[in-house]
């Protein structure tokens, strides 16, 4: 998820210096979603599996 959050943050930013507005607001609209799915999946994978770490 935080490769396409980068990647689309990329083709906002890029997108912004050529002086398309629109798709460089909508590209960071984009990634702020993507980023923030992906924090959520990340929280949501170190509840789950925080019981189960192992012991060497």
């Amino acid at each position: 998820m935080f490769q396409w959050a980068i990647l689309f943050f990329i083709i906002a930013i890029v997108a912004a210096v050529f002086g398309f507005g629109g798709i460089a607001g909508d590209s960071a609209y984009i990634a702020k979603i993507l980023a923030i799915i992906g924090l959520i999946l990340a929280v949501v994978t170190i509840v789950f599996s925080g019981g189960r770490s192992r012991r060497l």
